[in-house]
């Protein structure tokens, strides 16, 4: 398993997306950066522009929830399709950050599945002898 990366789990009518890194940052962005990838694959977007944003939670894991939404927020209402993701800040109760991307061009982005929602099923942020991870589940 690679430092930092991404993949998807198996979950009944929703889609479940795991995240790791080195810190709980990078655990963050990964996870994120999955979920993301269900809109639009990151290799078809050019990193032209960023957009910042913020998320609070009451803990690691409805901090997880909020960032997520936050995200996807900036995607659907701005029309914005994302490469990366760059955290700058993670704490228990903060997070900021930054989406690198560009507008979604329908002409040169394929778009997959619309995520609905961040649901609360299988949320966690947990710290390995090896690696942070953080898990979602989103309604697609």
């Amino acid at each position: 398993m690679t430092d930092a990366g991404w993949e998807q789990f198996p979950v009944e009518a929703d889609v479940g997306i795991r995240g790791w890194g080195p810190t709980r940052a990078e655990a963050f962005a990964r996870t994120t950066l999955g979920v993301l990838a269900l809109v639009v694959d990151p290799a078809e977007v050019r990193p032209v522009e960023r957009r910042e944003v913020r998320a609070q939670g009451a803990g690691p894991e409805m901090l997880l929830a909020s960032w997520i939404s936050e995200c996807l927020y900036v995607h659907e209402i701005e029309g914005f399709a994302v490469r990366d993701v760059e955290m700058t800040v993670c704490t228990d109760t903060m997070a900021h950050g930054l989406l690198a991307g560009e507008l979604l061009d329908t002409a040169r982005h394929r778009t997959g599945a619309g995520v609905k929602a961040v649901t609360m099923h299988g949320l966690a942020v947990e710290r390995r002898p090896d690696r942070h991870e953080a898990r979602v589940v989103v309604a697609v």
